[in-house]
């Protein structure tokens, strides 16, 4: 019990996590049966539908974002400032001594680059099951394939990117300004339901 008090929050998340992964799979392969029944085609089992480059598409495509706004959120608010809200230093207050640093330049950026380098392997992964899924469709229309050059330049690639990266940074910012005005009792992520607006912090 002592386990589950101490580790509750990520095991929630994960729990959170791996229903909306089968859900996502559930869902999405139904719906590439109903697609390709309706252009006479082979239906996918399961584990056919598990291997398409489309559902791995679109897994990193989600991924990706995320840990680009986690990775932003991190890096930038160890440089700007935004008065009042809960989830930035305050800027009249000088750095504490605990946090002048480790001797580890890896070390003292670790969580930022660990985030970085999660963005860059679901970027990649996007990119290349997006490429394999462009040129799958291309074959059914009897198009020619591209190269992974020649997809960096694609429309199709840059807008299943931005499509998502503008809803996590809206999100982000969101938060951002909310937590200066409103609060949750209780959560960290909020100040205390007494704090004035003007406090910067918890």
């Amino acid at each position: 019990m002592r386990f589950l008090r101490n580790n509750g929050l990520t095991i929630a998340l994960f729990l959170a996590f791996a229903g909306s992964v089968v859900g996502m799979t559930w869902s999405g392969w139904r719906q590439q049966n109903h697609e390709l029944s309706l252009h006479g085609q082979a239906l996918l089992s399961l584990t056919g539908y598990l291997s398409d480059e489309a559902f791995w598409s679109a897994l990193f495509e989600n991924w990706e974002s995320e840990w680009l706004q986690m990775a932003t959120c991190v890096v930038l608010t160890a440089y700007l400032f935004q008065k009042g809200s809960s989830e930035s230093r305050d800027p009249d207050k000088p750095e504490k001594k605990q946090d002048s640093g480790s001797g580890s330049w890896i070390y003292d950026h670790s969580m930022g680059l660990a985030l970085l380098s999660l963005f860059g392997l679901s970027f990649a992964g996007h990119f290349f099951a997006s490429l394999a899924t462009y040129n799958s469709e291309a074959a059914l229309h009897g198009e020619a394939a591209l190269t992974p050059l020649s997809y960096m330049g694609n429309a199709q690639f840059w807008f299943e990117s931005f499509q998502n990266w503008q809803s996590e940074f809206f999100s982000t910012a969101m938060l951002v300004v909310l937590s200066i005005f409103l609060r949750y009792r209780g959560s960290p992520e909020s100040k205390k339901v007494m704090a004035a607006n003007q406090q910067t912090g918890d």
